[in-house]
């Protein structure tokens, strides 16, 4: 591809930090990692007759090879060797990768992730088969320019040998990154098994030549669903599993970063959110996931680039996340919204804000809207009781608490004075009865006085006002009928795939933006990406052929009612913040622990999927989730016996439930016993990492929620 398909400049941009201020705060950040010391954890490593990668933090790894007990060569083997143990496949698949399966109970694989950065000869070595190879189209794969992770190692530790410094704030930072990102020197289809020319694009998205710049070492393409679509599976990377149960779902789309976190086959991973793709598979995994302000970490180089699409890290620490949030922060002008980042940044890289010794002056909401068990079911109520503890525990660190109290609403009369207002028009076309129209359908009356004395008396504006109607990315608002399914499809929960978004002609854009700064000779547009690929064909799922094939009948793109409905939310939020003095809200990730792999899942109730969509969340704000806790049982839904057979060629809809699924005739089965993470989300205003990190920080140094899964503990090996 020529340079002069992407705008002018734009290579020079990815090799080095972006500003000054991006070399200020990345040495800070060195000096920091550098003068932790080895007081932390050089005891326990001094004693250890070998290191254990099991657990280890970004702050054991470099202590240990500042001390010179390993290095990052040896780290980088460490986490081959739990990856050739514990990364195969996690289910039967009697008719191949593209067709159905069934599970595996405590399989010994989850399929985390889908391509490892190895050369021909070292993989084969290793024992990985062809399926995971850097290319499937270059085989040969020896360009000197396109280093594999041990080599990447080897140069890393050559440089502390001259030096005895590390190269960067993340020097032996091993790390998967979601297939939905560039890599010039891997694979990178969004999991799709398309017939690229050449399936690595020629550019690095932009946070991953800031990840290389300081000093991680990029193992992997991690495995999603497929165009990040929430279904636990894909074309190319096949079907993956949660290391805590291997016969449940690892989470939504960003599913193989969380896994591979949370089973210790890499230090941390990057993933993407358009509604819950952080956050889930966080949850799921017993991980700490950061997606943060829409505008704080630049996008170019992603797959499915969208008005509310984030990229964020995926830790099994507060810390470690923070730390790679710091190198990945900031502004670039190939992403044009990090611009509204510029002067927002903290003076400190965000690890340092990890860990205060209290939460005095604190002021934390509790978003009861969420946690009402009266409307939800069974399932819900063991989440519910352990976010409960956390808040409880939030308490004693000093914070002071916001609450409703049971079956209170944080959010209501905020929403329902100001959302009629802000949406108008689209709230006139959902309450004709005030805002009649003519057969013609020309409005009748004055519709401005109407608002006004709505304006004036909010308990007059109908419709449902909780924070659970009032939606997320799309067109609809509360009080209408559209509101929980925009939310719904904005967000990635149930109704809609998470990739696609809902402003008109958003997606083909985006796919075709990117399909053409890529510059491939084989696929060109979005119409090639169905046409010239191979799709799974699962009937819990369908194919995602179908979704590709609607999105592309497009033929304008208007994000007006989108960006409107951005405005309203963010306005909303913000002045109940500012209202009620709070620096953040607290509620379940979800109030369903992971489903079985195809199983039905829970009906979309009284706004309730499978992950919370708190509105803020699809409109920029950023959010933090923390472990909280694991549940002692779970209650599962299957098809009710009793129900009549489906219909020849039934699919079942969307992964998690939604319309089609909700319409399934299901029964809940249980209790049965199951340890399964419970997360919570922390969530504040526009660029309040920082508060955010703390709150998160505090919590787990107090609570100490993290365990390793058993079944994939450590290796005899080691």
């Amino acid at each position: 591809m020529s340079e002069s398909i992407i705008p002018a400049g734009i290579f020079e941009r990815r090799r080095l930090p972006s500003s000054p201020g991006a070399w200020r705060r990345m040495r800070r950040a060195l000096a920091l990692a550098t003068a932790l010391g080895v007081a932390a954890t050089g005891a326990r490593l001094a004693a250890a007759s070998s290191f254990h990668i099991e657990e280890a933090t970004i702050s054991d790894i470099q202590n240990a090879i500042l001390a010179k007990q390993i290095t990052a060569t040896e780290v980088v083997k460490l986490y081959l060797t739990r990856i050739k143990a514990y990364n195969g496949p996690a289910v039967n698949q009697p008719y191949g990768i593209l067709g159905p399966v069934t599970t595996i109970a405590h399989a010994k694989g989850i399929n985390a992730l889908s391509t490892l950065n190895l050369r021909p000869a070292t993989r084969k070595a290793w024992g990985f088969d062809d399926h995971h190879a850097r290319s499937m189209i270059d085989l040969v794969d020896n360009d000197p320019k396109m280093p594999d992770a041990l080599e990447v190692a080897a140069k890393e530790d050559a440089y502390f040998a001259q030096t005895g410094k590390l190269i960067g704030p993340l020097h032996g930072v091993v790390m998967a990154l979601k297939d939905q990102y560039c890599t010039f020197d891997m694979r990178s289809t969004s999991g799709a098994d398309a017939f690229y020319a050449n399936d690595r694009p020629p550019f690095d998205s932009t946070f991953v030549v800031r990840l290389r710049a300081a000093g991680a070492i990029i193992l992997a393409k991690a495995n999603l669903s497929e165009y990040a679509d929430g279904i636990p599976r894909s074309s190319f990377g096949g079907t993956f599993a949660n290391p805590y149960d291997t016969e449940r779902n690892p989470g939504i789309s960003s599913s193989g970063s969380g896994s591979s976190v949370g089973a210790n086959l890499v230090t941390c991973a990057i993933a993407e959110e358009t509604g819950s793709s952080i956050r889930g598979p966080a949850h799921k995994n017993s991980c700490v996931g950061i997606a943060g302000t829409e505008e704080l970490v630049p996008r170019f180089g992603m797959i499915q680039m969208g008005l509310n699409t984030r990229v964020g890290p995926i830790a099994r620490t507060v810390e470690d996340a923070a730390r790679v949030l710091s190198v990945i922060a900031g502004y670039d002008a190939s992403d044009p919204l990090t611009a509204f980042a510029v002067g927002r940044l903290p003076d400190q890289p965000y690890q340092t804000f990890a860990h205060p010794k209290s939460l005095q002056g604190i002021r934390i909401g509790v978003v009861r809207e969420y946690m009402d068990k009266k409307l939800f079911s069974k399932a819900d109520e063991e989440n519910i009781d352990i976010v409960n503890q956390a808040v409880e525990d939030l308490k004693k660190l000093g914070a002071t608490i916001v609450d409703p109290g049971d079956g209170g609403e944080l959010f209501t009369k905020y929403i329902r004075a100001l959302a009629p207002m802000l949406a108008n028009a689209g709230y006139a076309k959902e309450h004709p009865e005030l805002f009649p129209v003519d057969a013609a359908g020309k409005p009748v009356g004055d519709y401005i006085k109407t608002f006004v004395d709505l304006a004036v008396d909010p308990s007059k504006a109908p419709g449902s006002f909780t924070i659970r109607d009032f939606g997320g990315g799309g067109g609809g608002g509360a009080g209408g009928r559209r509101g929980r399914g925009a939310a719904a499809a904005a967000a990635g929960a149930p109704g809609a795939p998470a990739a696609f978004g809902t402003a008109v002609g958003e997606a083909k854009f985006e796919f075709n933006l990117y399909l053409r700064q890529r510059g491939d000779a084989n696929i060109k547009t979005l119409t090639d990406l169905y046409y010239k690929a191979n799709f799974y064909n699962d009937p819990n799922y369908g194919t995602q052929r179908t979704t590709l094939e609607t999105s592309d009948k497009a033929m304008v793109m208007d994000t007006t009612t989108r960006l409107q409905r951005r405005f309203e939310v963010q306005e909303i939020l913000l002045q109940a913040f500012a209202d009620m003095g709070l620096d953040a809200v607290v509620y379940p990730t979800s109030n369903i622990p992971p489903i079985k792999l195809g199983a039905p899942a829970e009906p979309n109730v009284n706004g309730r999927g499978d992950v919370w969509s708190f509105p803020g969340l699809t409109q920029g704000f950023p959010v933090i989730t923390v472990q909280a806790g694991f549940t002692t049982h779970v209650y599962d839904r299957i098809r009710d016996p009793a129900a009549p057979p489906p219909p020849p060629g039934w699919v079942r809809g969307p992964a998690y439930g939604g319309v089609a699924g909700a319409q399934e005739p299901t029964i809940l089965i249980g209790p049965t016993p199951a340890v399964l993470p419970v997360g919570m989300d922390i969530s504040g205003r526009p660029f309040s990492e920082p508060t955010l990190i703390a709150i998160a920080g505090a919590f787990q140094d107090a609570t100490h929620h993290r365990h390793p899964p058993p079944d994939f503990g450590p290796l005899t090996a080691q």
